[in-house]
């Protein structure tokens, strides 16, 4: 059983997009921007590390459902009172009831690591989900066996999956894009935590962490590390959907409209700079450590820094006449 028609993922982001390509089908013509935008992932910067992308988020993706007026329901499959090998069944059971009424579902790690999919299909035989991911069915529907969903135990809980039910009430869109872009202003401008006399390496949020990450290949001897080329890959994707969003709402508000199309043009600028880290941050980029890949990655990441901040600085001024 497959649902065809299924849209692949346009930004590769792990929480959010999924819930787009979801509500695509179901006939909303929101895009891939405009979701990255009110979700606030087209914000995000955290870490450095490797659940930057999927540790630090504005909203919990059921959340985003009920922002675009669905009914939502979560089952996980970990946590307190929770055995999984005993639950998945019971979420297996009624991913495939959903798709045999026409509906996909959002469930972790079904083709990717540690992220949110879209299941749209399942075969009975060989016990497997097919569909699409941030980087899996990007072209023919990904696929990979039903019980994966609990394979991702010794990295991340097993979040289970997520149902979109009917549309209950209508969007709020110009509250929802006024929340996004304060909440953009305000995680960007996370005060960088400190911890006296400890060299504990802690978790930094906004600028903050676009600063340390910065500094960090400052050093001749760093190694280039999987958090840094997923940061990479996911930041310059959710930050060029950023300057979309900012284009595409500039309209609505005539006061800030310069502003917010300044911010469109620093986020443009700022993931130009970072698309052209490939060969020093990407996943095919050499570990190292390498001290001239260590000071252009350097260079490069303050760079991208600064008009990340300016793009915010735009955002900030519009909201403020307003």
């Amino acid at each position: 059983m497959i649902i065809e028609g299924i849209d692949h993922y346009r930004v590769m982001e792990p929480l959010f997009e999924g819930i787009r390509v979801m509500l695509s089908y179901r006939g909303e013509r929101y895009s891939p921007e405009y979701v990255q935008g009110i979700s606030g992932a087209a914000f995000r910067i955290a870490g450095i590390c490797p659940c930057a992308p999927t540790c630090s988020s504005a909203m919990a993706p059921q959340d985003l459902v009920r922002v675009f007026g669905y009914e939502v329901a979560h089952i996980p499959l970990s946590g307190e009172g929770v055995d999984p090998k005993q639950r998945i069944h019971e979420v297996i059971k009624r991913v495939k009831d959903e798709i045999r009424s026409g509906r996909p579902v959002l469930v972790w790690h079904a083709f990717t690591n540690a992220e949110w999919d879209v299941v749209c299909g399942f075969d009975d035989v060989d016990k497997q989900f097919f569909g699409r991911g941030s980087y899996a069915g990007l072209v023919v529907y990904a696929r990979a066996h039903q019980m994966r969903m609990i394979e991702c135990l010794n990295i991340s809980p097993a979040m289970g999956a997520i149902f979109i039910g009917e549309k209950k009430s209508e969007f709020k869109s110009t509250e929802a894009e006024l929340a996004a872009l304060k909440e953009a202003v305000h995680h960007a401008h996370t005060p960088k935590v400190e911890k006296p006399n400890s060299r504990e390496w802690v978790f930094l949020e906004g600028l903050p962490a676009y600063d340390r990450w910065a500094s960090d290949f400052k050093d001749p001897q760093k190694l280039r590390e999987a958090g840094d080329s997923y940061c990479h890959s996911i930041y310059r994707s959710t930050h060029r959907a950023a300057g979309g969003f900012m284009r595409e709402i500039a309209s609505k508000y005539v006061n800030a409209f310069a502003h917010f199309n300044r911010a469109a043009l620093c986020f443009a600028t700022e993931v130009d700079a970072l698309d052209r880290g490939e060969d020093l941050l990407g996943w095919d980029s050499p570990e190292g450590p390498d001290p001239e890949r260590n000071k252009q990655a350097a260079e490069l990441l303050r760079e991208a820094r600064g008009w990340y901040a300016r793009a915010i600085d735009e955002i900030e001024a519009g909201l403020a006449v307003i």
